[in-house]
């Protein structure tokens, strides 16, 4: 960091500190974990300063060309990792993520089934205070009080009572797995589409410690800075029938020109994850994990 410390020793200063605090800590915020250095130089490497609006082969700025293989080559391990049938890697977020997933398939108003904020969900499940409750008229299903559990059959009743045109499953504090193959054939029954949000458990999923939403979801979004050990982003897979639609929300429907450094942290996330070290530490998470519940 000597450029920066040359350049503003103040906050050279702080990102010692930060290096430092977190060298020092046991970390158990859930949607952070400690990025390899590799990923962190391909977030401040020269693709951060490129525009590249648009998708490979159909930019709307010159002189994409390693760009381009750059977004390809992520896409790729993307859906190797996940056996998806399309990744877009485009994301700025997870909610970015989830936000083109809803406006490419749904209208304005239309009915969504989703678990409660209160009870393990996220914000951009439709809680009242995200813009997404706003557009999508939100119902919220959630755990027993007996079990603290999803209560399926519960599901199931709400969906055939308020006909959802999606329901969407993942959550941000629910420490069980999900039945997606219930839920999947729920949806079914009420012709919905069916998302699941697995920003928490990516790097879990594919380390193939836990089941994977993939097989049985419509559409699959994420972050890269959890459990996956990468830089900040989103990515959505779909199955191969809505690819256009979700390229074509997230750019140009919900967002500009890609952050191209972040895809190029998100190609080096995709690569690692594939490694028996990056599953080592994936099994040693849950390991930690049945440890602390005990």
């Amino acid at each position: 960091m000597h450029t920066v410390s040359v350049d503003d020793p103040e906050v050279s200063l702080l990102i010692d500190r930060e290096a430092s605090r977190l060298q020092n800590t046991i970390n158990l915020i859930a949607a952070e974990n400690h990025s390899p250095d590799s990923i962190l130089a391909a977030q401040g490497s020269v693709f951060a300063m490129k525009a590249a609006e648009g998708y490979p082969q159909a930019r709307f700025h010159a002189g994409c060309v390693h760009t381009d293989a750059l977004e390809q080559l992520a896409r790729a391990r993307c859906r190797n990792l996940y056996g998806a049938d399309h990744a877009n890697v485009q994301p700025h977020s997870g909610v970015a993520a989830n936000l083109a997933v809803y406006f490419a398939m749904l209208d304005i108003g239309d009915r969504v089934l989703s678990m409660k904020l209160s009870h393990g969900g996220h914000l951009s499940h439709g809680a009242t205070a995200s813009i997404t409750s706003r557009c999508f008229d939100f119902s919220h299903y959630g755990v027993s009080p007996e079990t603290e559990r999803i209560d399926y059959d519960a599901v199931a009743s709400l969906a055939k009572q308020m006909q959802p045109k999606m329901i969407v499953a993942g959550a941000s504090s629910y420490p069980r797995l999900i039945d997606y193959r219930r839920l999947a054939e729920i949806a079914a029954g009420v012709s919905a589409y069916f998302m699941v949000d697995m920003a928490h458990i990516a790097g879990l999923v594919a380390a193939e410690t836990i089941p994977s939403p993939v097989p049985y979801a419509d559409f699959v979004t994420f972050t890269t800075y959890k459990t996956l050990m990468g830089g900040r982003g989103g990515v959505i897979l779909c199955k191969r029938p809505h690819a256009a639609r979700i390229d074509r929300s997230v750019f140009p429907g919900c967002q500009g020109t890609p952050a191209m450094n972040m895809i190029a942290a998100k190609a080096v996330c995709f690569h690692r994850a594939g490694k028996p070290a990056f599953r080592d530490i994936q099994r040693q998470t849950l390991s930690n994990a049945r440890c602390m519940a005990q």
